[in-house]
């Protein structure tokens, strides 16, 4: 294990849990933010699920569980691609830098699990 995946993935699984806990918590820039990109409210419980799972993914891949931090950074790549898509949709441009940023760890986590 390469000291640079460590810290990539790491982070990684401190973002998304964070992030996580908020859908959980409801909190207020959350359900602003999925407001004016047109994610009904009711979605949040289970969108901060896949974002913890993908999380508990990488944490297990990084434990030893062979290939799961791989197929968890993929399924967190596809998620936040779809973040990043639902903000172009929406033509919210002003805050799509948070998404965007959840996707370069996803696909840094991804490609990094691959070389490992």
């Amino acid at each position: 294990m390469s000291v640079a995946y460590a810290v990539v993935v790491i982070a990684t699984i401190a973002a998304n849990l964070g992030i996580a806990a908020a859908d959980f918590a409801s909190a207020r820039f959350v359900l602003n933010n999925s407001a004016e990109v047109g994610v009904p409210r009711a979605w949040l419980p289970l969108l901060g699920a896949l974002k913890a799972a993908g999380a508990v993914g990488l944490l297990l891949g990084l434990a030893g569980v062979p290939r799961l931090d791989t197929l968890a950074a993929a399924g967190l790549t596809v998620f936040f691609l779809g973040a990043v898509g639902a903000h172009v949709r929406a033509r919210v441009f002003h805050n799509i830098a948070f998404p965007a940023t959840y996707l370069v760890l996803a696909v840094a986590s991804l490609l990094l699990s691959i070389l490992v």
